[in-house]
């Protein structure tokens, strides 16, 4: 059991949704990021996605794209996110983190290298948006053989037809993307989300949590409302990108936490 299924058991327990909040690594620069993840557990986040950030992130909108640059430019690299993440767990054994990027720097690392040091960090879960199912013995099978979860994003686009091919190999849970886009695009709305959390969870037992176009405490009680739980990222990283202090960045994590705590 990994830290992600026991934490989705111990939500479970207590009949609570998830939250699940995206920074960006080395955002704004290393010692701010390092302080902004390791409050997050305080501020209420349950599962913590971890950007790393990548010159052609395809998948991101313009907010995190610019988080990625900043990061970069900052001296970030794939060690560094590695070394934040062994930082994090010398004071936090229990929170699961998830690696969200791209899989050009893994692979220029090397898939065996990545994925033993990933696990030494104390990494639970990968999500490498532009390995589709089709090369799953590139990077997923490998992982899961690790203790790793590979979460897959299943998308309003992906039809009957090609959903099993998504879940498949899929642990941990499945990231339900509610619009199609980037992230940080439209508004993602509980009426037009909930016929496909129940049509995923028609073939799967895992939990289904969405993200995408979630801005608002409300919204992230909205959507967890008709989902396992919510993603806030680009609302979440714009706010560090105002160069506020990191306690008010952690106090507004903190209201949307309540808010999908509230579903």
């Amino acid at each position: 059991m990994t830290r992600i299924d026991a934490k989705f058991a111990a939500l479970k327990a207590e009949n609570k949704k998830a939250f699940v909040a995206y920074i960006m690594a080395g955002d704004p620069d290393y010692d701010t990021s390092m302080d902004i993840l390791k409050g997050l557990p305080a501020a209420g986040v349950d599962i913590i996605e971890l950007g790393q950030p990548f010159t052609d992130p395809m998948a991101d909108g313009p907010t995190i794209q610019l988080a990625g640059q900043r990061a970069l430019e900052g001296g970030q690299t794939l060690q560094k996110t590695l070394d934040m993440v062994t930082e994090f767990r010398k004071s936090d054994d229990t929170t699961p983190i998830v690696m969200m990027g791209y899989y050009n720097p893994i692979f220029n690392r090397g898939v065996d290298k990545f994925l033993a040091d990933a696990k030494t960090a104390g990494i639970d879960g990968l999500i490498v948006v532009d390995l589709p199912p089709e090369e799953d013995e590139e990077l997923c099978i490998p992982a899961q053989k690790a203790g790793l979860n590979f979460i897959r994003l299943a998308t309003p686009t992906t039809d009957d037809k090609r959903l099993p091919k998504v879940l498949q190999n899929t642990s941990g849970f499945v990231y339900y993307v509610s619009i199609t886009g980037i992230t940080g695009a439209a508004e993602a709305q509980a009426a037009d989300v909930a016929p496909e959390v129940a049509r995923i969870k028609a073939q799967t037992d895992l939990p289904v949590i969405v993200g995408f176009g979630i801005k608002t405490p409300d919204a992230a009680q909205n959507i967890a409302s008709v989902a396992d739980g919510s993603v806030v990222g680009s609302a979440i990283v714009g706010e560090i990108a105002s160069g506020k202090p990191v306690s008010d960045i952690l106090a507004f994590v903190k209201s949307l936490a309540d808010g999908a705590h509230r579903a």
